[in-house]
């Protein structure tokens, strides 16, 4: 996953009702719910189908540590779906998406004018269309890139020309080197 994927996961799951299955055997259960076979569940976590099986069982409680973290995100990437739809919808359609970064922006721009990227620390909320953008360019399987891309276009429009109120030759903004990203929505 990139770093803009991941952004949007983690606000995913702070939109979670109610927190996923603690227990091991309790995530395993969810995951044979959601996958139907102990082999469909150990192709996902790869591992083998007799390991599910003890786990699920009870016969083992302490799997080894990445296997663990495994277990664990894919449970909290397939946890209540459609808590996490009506959040995104709602972002794409009234709310938006608050970008919170710290990285570097470069930006094309008339001549005489500097061009050099440098550090930023900006927290921005963006209309709902690139919300909407974001969302359906990941549902697309678009690269981090692509994405970069979205959120760049957004943070020209809304933080470099304040809506079209300033810096109008700005041709294009580049996001790189991100320390980090968080988005809310």
């Amino acid at each position: 996953m990139g770093e803009i994927e991941d952004a949007i996961e983690r606000a995913d799951r702070e939109a979670f009702t109610k927190e996923p299955p603690k227990t091991l055997q309790g995530r395993i259960n969810f995951l044979m719910k959601q996958l139907k076979t102990t082999k469909a569940v150990a192709a996902e976590l790869g591992i083998s189908q007799r390991s599910v099986e003890r786990y699920r069982k009870g016969e083992r409680k302490h799997p080894p540590k990445g296997i663990a973290a495994k277990i664990d995100a894919t449970v909290r990437s397939r946890w209540q779906p459609l808590i996490r739809k009506r959040r995104r919808k709602q972002a794409a359609a009234t709310g938006g998406v608050t970008v919170e970064t710290r990285a570097r922006f470069g930006y094309t721009a008339p001549v005489g004018t500097t061009d050099d990227g440098r550090f930023r620390r900006l927290t921005v909320h963006l209309p709902p269309v690139y919300a909407q953008r974001l969302f359906d360019a990941r549902d697309a399987g678009a690269s981090d890139q692509q994405m970069r891309e979205i959120i760049a276009e957004g943070l020209k429009d809304v933080y470099f020309q304040d809506g079209g109120g300033r810096a109008m030759g700005l041709s294009e903004v580049s996001i790189s080197d991100i320390d980090y990203l968080d988005l809310d929505y």
